[in-house]
């Protein structure tokens, strides 16, 4: 197998409203394992260009098991949160560091210069 199991699909829905194919565990030593590319929590969108979406979860478990030898797979990574659960990003909703992480060091540093340029030309 490819060393992976997977849960979901429009009748197993593995979260509400929410169709699509999640892995769920990754076997130690298997070929997911192996690879290291793949994580718990990915959403699988397609195997070997062929779409998952709308699939039930037998006919997507029947894809990933003829899917042959060589296997293409394309995923959405889930992002985890620092306390809680993997969280999953939606369409229309950003990723990365909060604003407020950026602007409060970034204005500081700002502030700090214009000090520093202040004081400089008060000694000219």
């Amino acid at each position: 197998g490819l060393g992976f199991n997977i849960v979901g699909g429009t009748d197993q829905q593995y979260i509400a409203n929410d169709s699509s194919i999640y892995v769920s565990r990754i076997k130690k030593d298997g070929a997911a394992y192996l690879d290291g590319r793949l994580q718990e929590g990915d959403k699988i969108l397609a195997i070997n260009g062929k779409d998952l979406k709308d699939l039930r979860h037998k006919d997507a478990v029947e894809l990933f098991r003829n899917a042959g030898y060589y296997v293409s797979l394309k995923i959405q990574r889930r992002l985890q949160s620092q306390n809680g659960p993997v969280g999953h990003r939606g369409d229309g909703e950003s990723g990365g560091l909060p604003l407020a992480a950026i602007l409060v060091p970034g204005l500081a540093l700002a502030a700090t210069a214009v000090w520093i340029l202040l004081r400089y030309r008060q000694r000219m």
